[in-house]
């Protein structure tokens, strides 16, 4: 018996066909390989056409069965993780109103912080977890004020995981975790917030029906079916979030786990039971993939927006066409510290953790006489690392106290430097597992499918590839003060 992950992201979208007993991946592939661009009609902005998105799904699951390892046929159930907290307005027939303002994008942080004011502190930290700020709601409302046209043509709105399982099935359903991420929801009642719908003006029947995260979203219809070579029916059993279904996949679930990624972003994510929020909305709380009004699990995000995304800039920029695995060998030989350089990575959007300002990205103690490509690299990625401890220790000060954390061996943590200085910086160890988005998805479609009769069924076969603990914390801590003062004078 096999399933189907398909993880929309930001750069690309990947497939992954797993097997459901051995939980192990028989295939999978992603497209484009090329990282897909992001529109920036104005500075702040960032936009995809959902489209693409579904264009890009079809093709790496083509370049999957043209390896020829699996029969499509025997795929029984079918998982998506999405990046989080893009808008995708759709008409009554499905058709795409505009393309989708996606996560970076910086343009409803003056209308989030409005209402945040406007709703009052209180009410938006203790029901909603979150204020406003730059989340999904906000930008539906930059639509509704400067789009109206578009706005009044809405039928549903949807984050990118909803929007391509209505692809697949042609049936439109959320989430309680994706109304959380867009901050539609109250936790106080377990219900949309009425006053933020109110206060924003929103037709509730624009939202889609919201189901549970591990549940039927809709059967495969019989034209898609056909051109996928799949049968038709199958279910689409989960949709998650990304980092969300990141943590699914590296089997973080109950109370005190965590993990953390460093994709294009950059994010940690632990789980609480308890409705906790930071006071100036630094970090957020989204209900997790296993959150039920009964028994809440609750995913405490800090993300950094300008991670891998920055690694890729900088490669772009200086790296003379090497490879990844080149620039970190070439990074790995110069010292702790990069001579100097302190790189401040924050140049993709508003950070939340900055209190929503937009800093840019920023190098400081270039010499020219002595700095060389090895330098920027090795400063970008402390640089990087030192951005993930200063979250960590807001997440901190708000009662966070990881004893490991858990990452995939994948993205910057295929760096020795990269997950040095991160171990280093943080003081905490990490666990590093052959993990991946699609496959994570894959595994809840087996949960939501009833394949598993629990969530920790679909992890029984899953074993760290490596363990690192902290060694040179003492090398690494005056480096990351010195960091710390040069982000202090911009924050100012």
């Amino acid at each position: 018996m096999l399933l189907l992950g398909i993880d929309i992201g930001t750069s690309s979208v990947k497939v992954a066909i797993v097997d459901a007993q051995s939980q192990k991946t028989i295939a999978n592939a992603q497209y484009p390989e090329e990282e897909r661009i992001i529109h920036s009609p104005r500075p702040g902005w960032a936009e995809q056409n959902p489209d693409i998105w579904w264009e890009d799904a079809q093709k790496a699951f083509a370049i999957c069965k043209k390896k020829g390892v699996f029969n499509p046929l025997d795929i029984s159930a079918i998982g998506i993780a999405y990046q989080m907290h893009g808008l995708v307005l759709v008409d009554k027939e499905q058709q795409v109103l505009r393309n989708s303002i996606i996560w970076c994008d910086s343009r409803a942080v003056s209308i989030g912080n409005t209402a945040f004011d406007r709703l009052g502190h209180d009410y938006c930290l203790d029901h909603l977890l979150n204020s406003p700020g730059n989340f999904t709601a906000s930008k539906l409302a930059w639509v509704k004020q400067n789009e109206p046209e578009i706005y009044a043509k809405i039928y549903k709105i949807m984050l990118p995981g909803d929007f391509i399982a209505m692809k697949l099935t042609s049936s439109i359903s959320t989430s309680i975790s994706a109304m959380s991420e867009g901050i539609f929801w109250d936790f106080k009642t377990d219900t949309l917030s009425d006053s933020l719908m109110d206060y924003y003006g929103f037709d509730r029947e624009m939202i889609p029906e919201i189901k549970p995260v591990f549940s039927e979203h809709g059967r495969l219809n019989a034209a898609v079916a056909e051109d996928l070579g799949l049968k038709a029916g199958i279910p689409i059993a989960y949709k998650s979030g990304d980092q969300p279904n990141n943590a699914l996949s590296l089997n973080v679930l109950e109370p005190g786990e965590i993990a953390a990624t460093a994709g294009t972003s950059g994010v940690i994510y632990g789980i609480s039971d308890q409705l906790v929020y930071d006071p100036q909305s630094r970090v957020n709380t989204f209900a997790h993939v296993n959150y039920t009004p009964e028994e809440k699990r609750l995913g405490i995000l800090l993300c950094i927006n300008g991670t891998g995304s920055m690694n890729r800039w900088i490669k772009n920029l200086s790296g003379s066409g090497i490879s990844y695995a080149e620039m970190n060998m070439m990074a790995k030989k110069t010292a702790i510290g990069a001579e100097g350089i302190r790189v401040l990575p924050f140049g993709n959007g508003a950070e939340r953790m900055l209190d929503n300002r937009l800093i840019g990205g920023h190098f400081q103690n270039i010499d020219f006489n002595l700095h060389t490509n090895a330098h920027l690299f090795r400063g970008v990625q402390e640089g990087i690392a030192f951005a993930f401890r200063y979250g960590l220790d807001t997440m901190r000060s708000n009662g966070l106290r990881p004893t490991v954390i858990r990452c995939g061996k994948a993205n910057l943590f295929l760096s020795e430097l990269f997950l040095e200085a991160f171990v280093n910086s943080t003081g905490v160890p990490v666990e590093l597992y052959e993990n991946d988005g699609s496959a994570g998805a894959a595994l809840g479609a087996g949960i939501g499918s009833r394949i598993y009769s629990h969530a920790s069924e679909a992890f029984s076969q899953i074993k760290p590839l490596q363990y690192t603990e902290p060694s040179l914390t003492s090398s690494y801590e005056p480096v990351y003060q010195d960091w710390l003062t040069h982000l202090e004078s911009k924050i100012r």
